[in-house]
């Protein structure tokens, strides 16, 4: 899926953001970008590069010395209108987020509050976002999330510390399409994860964005990842976009030298360090 074959639901114009102080850090540079409805959109680059500050600049997360200095981010709702993220304030941001765009944040499996079990905390998503909704619509519908997310409802009842890494990932997750947002962006969603855990993520990813249809912007360091369930991947670098491309083109014919040093930095599993493309590493979806 290509985001110039489907309806935009996210678009990024010319987008710049400081860190300001005695020295200011220009963090993000003019980056232009488009996400298309039930995209699954990479963003690969090393840490520091900006993958984060244009994350939480889209979802006016930023806190200061972090300033957008230029530039809009712009969502597309489905129900009708053009919203322009910056003018949100107060109430309306505060709807907004979480019911049009969520976030799963980067360290999501420490963010659980470790005193209330996940039913407290699914539940107060709903209390606050949906005031309406009975007590017993919402148990109902914190049991539903669970199994949609691949955890047995029972665990509702179950603190941070009696579940797996894998599953608290899961309930992060959960939390973040419990109220069908459009677009849903992962902040180093799997990063904690050992690798067998971490395909089970991904696979429920893909599963979830073809059942619900929502796009996702999934942010991290680790390229080959990406390429397995990406649609289209950019790559930043020093805050600009250096790269944008279908996942099998970035994987084959890479067009900038960081996209190729990037590759390379990932052995293959047959062959000489450094060979990740010569060798053709095989990758799910990709070759």
């Amino acid at each position: 899926m290509k985001a110039t074959e489907q309806e935009a639901v996210l678009t990024i114009e010319d987008l710049s953001i400081d860190y300001q102080g005695e020295k200011t850090v220009h963090a993000v540079k003019n980056v232009t970008l488009s996400l298309a409805r039930g995209e699954i959109l990479g963003l690969a680059g090393e840490s520091g590069c900006g993958k984060t500050t244009l994350a939480y600049g889209v979802n006016q997360l930023l806190k200061p010395p972090a300033k957008i200095v230029s530039g809009r981010a712009i969502f597309h709702d489905k129900d009708g209108g053009d919203i322009v993220l910056s003018d949100l304030k107060g109430e309306p941001l505060r709807a907004f987020r979480w019911n049009k765009i969520s976030m799963v944040f980067q360290g999501a499996m420490n963010s659980l509050n470790p005193v209330l079990n996940i039913q407290s905390q699914l539940e107060d998503i709903f209390t606050t976002h949906r005031p309406a909704m009975s007590k017993a619509e919402r148990r109902e519908l914190c049991g539903d999330l669970l199994e949609r997310v691949g955890v047995n409802r029972i665990r509702v009842r179950s603190f941070p510390h009696e579940l797996s890494g894998g599953m608290r990932q899961r309930v992060m997750i959960a939390m973040a399409m419990a109220l069908d947002p459009q677009i849903m962006i992962m902040d180093e969603p799997t990063t904690a994860l050992d690798v067998v855990v971490q395909r089970e993520i991904l696979r429920e990813i893909t599963r979830l964005r073809e059942e619900l249809g929502f796009a996702v912007i999934f942010i991290t360091h680790d390229l080959p990842l990406l390429l397995e369930i990406s649609d289209r991947i950019a790559v930043m670098r020093g805050g600009e976009i250096v790269e944008l491309g279908d996942a099998r083109q970035v994987y084959t014919n890479p067009t900038h030298e960081y996209t190729r040093k990037l590759l390379n930095s990932f052995p293959s599993l047959t062959g000489e360090r450094g060979d990740f493309i010569r060798h053709g590493r095989t990758l799910e979806g990709i070759s």
